[in-house]
């Protein structure tokens, strides 16, 4: 098995993310002391979360990129998907400490001071957050990499929920009424649990190996080029699973039955390679099994091919590999 090792542009988003994370903090602490917003204590416990996240979704960005082991045999990939639900739990957990915290200050209002320092310097740490979430999103996305993906949603969830708390706290200062800024932060508290949920489902979606309808078109596009110009006669049984940044296909061939076993592999690896250059940020692992086209005499047990390219039997569901 081939292994695609950590890119150097993921290992430098991911640093990145942890050098702004702390920074976040220090700077969302200072506001918060300078204004005793109960809103901005909101937004700087989310800080102290995302810190943790970070730090779990840079080892497990190092840990999914080691070569597979006779443990492993299918690579360490899925540590995504731990590490993508562990930022849900722990942003569920910090959204009901907001929420709590807020509900008990609409009742007991806590003095506000110095609105305006603390402002200014919670604006400027909007800016930095919304262009790292920006970064760390589009560098997750061209290197398939769920894992900065994720963090990148969190720390575009942090510039939000800053946002909320600066809004808040800045209709406390034009307005004087305090009873806002506690509502501000039940708003953020909310954001944060919404989403936690997102990342708990992306966790559950990428553990259970949920398929998207856009990998399916391509493979079959693929596949489908082949039939088209005779590479193949036919194909069936397809299926694929994305585990982090690698996508093992397996499916079987229909070939000419005259054809020679060399000529017939040829074929077969000329698909794979076509198949990898579909999808050139994502390691493609293929599994073909080579069956005659028309076979008069078959072995027992031996079930003629079915028309539906994706059907693998009664106890499959053959349309498995379309969007809910």
């Amino acid at each position: 098995m081939t292994h695609t090792p950590q890119h150097p542009a993921l290992q430098r988003a991911m640093r990145l993310s942890l050098a702004v994370s702390v920074t976040m903090l220090v700077g969302k602490l200072l506001a918060w002391w300078l204004t005793n917003s109960t809103a901005l204590l909101s937004d700087a416990a989310e800080s102290v979360i995302h810190i943790l996240a970070t730090s779990l979704a840079a080892f497990s960005l190092w840990y999914a990129a080691q070569p597979p082991d006779r443990k492993h045999v299918y690579g360490h990939g899925k540590i995504a998907y731990f590490s993508i639900g562990f930022e849900g739990v722990i942003l569920a957990v910090a959204a009901l400490g907001i929420l709590a915290k807020a509900i008990h200050d609409l009742f007991v209002p806590a003095p506000l001071q110095r609105l305006g320092l603390g402002l200014l310097l919670a604006i400027g740490l909007i800016a930095i957050n919304l262009a790292l979430g920006w970064h760390l999103l589009a560098v997750g996305k061209k290197h398939q990499s769920s894992i900065l993906r994720a963090n990148g949603m969190h720390v575009l969830t942090d510039m939000w929920t800053s946002l909320a708390g600066v809004l808040g706290v800045g209709l406390v200062w034009f307005t004087n009424i305090r009873i806002l800024d506690p509502i501000a932060a039940i708003v953020i508290g909310l954001h944060i649990l919404h989403s936690a949920w997102e990342l708990l489902a992306e966790a559950y979606q990428g553990l259970m190996e949920r398929t998207d309808q856009e990998t399916t078109d391509r493979i079959l596009q693929c596949l489908d080029t082949y039939t088209t110009s005779h590479q193949i006669e036919s194909y069936h049984q397809l299926r694929h699973r994305l585990v982090h940044r690698t996508l093992f296909v397996e499916l079987h061939l229909l070939l000419d039955p005259g054809l020679r076993l060399a000529e017939a592999h040829r074929r077969a690896s000329l698909l794979e390679l076509d198949l990898q250059r579909a999808f050139p940020q994502t390691e493609v692992i293929v599994t073909t099994h080579l069956e005659p086209a028309s076979a008069p005499c078959h072995p027992k047990g031996y079930e003629e091919p079915t028309s539906d390219p994706l059907a693998l039997g009664d106890a499959w569901n053959p349309h498995s590999h379309t969007q809910d």
